[in-house]
């Protein structure tokens, strides 16, 4: 059975099918502000945003409309954080990777085998260490960070022919890795060859052998059939993709108390329902794709933790990232690592 991303999103998050909803009339509204993001209608992040525009009109009485723009409709990453920072736009949602390219420390929010599972990630980002990496966001770039972050899923190895359980099984092995300097470090701080190949690459390259392995999101292993080329997945989960909800500073001052209120609510409601239809659907996904002949490994995960300490890279990240001071409460939150 061939499932594709609309069967799993309604299998996992039981909201139904994607659609746009039916809002009042937007004559009469105070206040239209457009949000822009890159994932499609049947994302679980999209279906809630979808949701959450629905209730904002709602309670605000028709005063305030969020029109969802999906599918990088308004631009690139780069282009729509520009535009919400401009004022272009007045609303995005945006991974915290990205938002590192401007603002250095919220690539700790993805830092490499920080965080034990997604709980672990939350429990930091919803306490000192997130509001730290929020009000730098908000210093640096001009916005409004909204309180909740989504989840954009946790990230694992996957393998054609030998199997990784520990660390030191991926010394010499050749692993696909996406364009960006922390996943590049974090294959060579394991001992690992990290191949940069393109997205619609990937495939042949295991294919072909060109690479022994690749990581990403469950959903992504599915969705592009890696699952042919490969045998094993290591449930590593080695990095975090969470996101932020920004606001173009001058468009959230311009909204009055109460549907800022309302904005800010239903947003973040809508962010925390999001989080739990992303650990549903990895559970989905995993009886999925056993269905489809891939062994999961339970990997020695603190075994990666210490070989990047071993090799330095945790305080090379720290001093690339924003410096001590956010570094420490990170530590606070998940222990020791550098």
């Amino acid at each position: 059975m061939t499932v594709n991303r609309r069967q799993f999103v309604t299998r996992a998050a039981s909201l139904g099918a994607a659609s746009f909803l039916h809002l009042p009339s937007q004559a009469a509204a105070e206040f239209t502000y457009k949000l822009g993001h890159n994932n499609a209608t049947t994302h679980p992040q999209h279906l809630r945003l979808v949701e959450a525009s629905k209730n904002i009109a709602q309670e605000s009485g028709g005063r305030l409309m969020v029109e969802i723009y999906p599918n990088s409709q308004l631009g690139s990453d780069a282009q729509m954080l520009s535009q919400v920072r401009s004022g272009a736009l007045e609303l995005c949602h945006m991974g915290d990777i990205i938002i590192g390219n401007a603002v250095p420390v919220a690539s700790l929010a993805a830092l490499p085998f920080a965080f034990e599972n997604s709980a672990s990630l939350w429990g930091a980002m919803d306490g000192e260490f997130g509001k730290y990496v929020h009000a730098e966001i908000e210093r640096k770039l001009g916005v409004h960070v909204f309180d909740k972050g989504w989840d954009g899923g946790t990230r694992h190895l996957f393998t054609s022919q030998k199997p990784v359980r520990a660390a030191p099984d991926m010394k010499g092995m050749k692993f696909r890795v996406p364009t960006g300097a922390l996943a590049v470090s974090l294959f060579k701080g394991l001992g690992a060859s990290p191949t940069t190949v393109p997205s619609a690459e990937v495939y042949t390259a295991l294919q072909t052998r060109l690479v022994d392995g690749a990581e990403g999101p469950l959903v992504t292993i599915e969705n592009s059939k890696y699952y042919e080329t490969s045998k094993f997945i290591t449930l590593t989960a080695h990095m975090q993709t969470p996101f932020e909800m920004l606001a173009n500073g001058a468009a959230w001052a311009r909204l009055p108390k109460d549907l800022q209120d309302v904005l800010a609510r239903n947003l973040d409601a809508a962010a925390v329902l999001e989080r739990a239809d992303i650990a549903k659907g990895d559970g989905v996904l995993q009886a999925l794709l056993k269905d489809k002949g891939q062994t999961f490994i339970e990997p020695d995960r603190p075994s990666f933790r210490e070989a990047l300490r071993q090799a330095g890279s945790y305080a090379r990240w720290r001093d690339a990232y924003g410096g001590a001071a956010p570094f420490e409460l990170l530590e606070k939150a998940v222990g020791k690592l550098a």
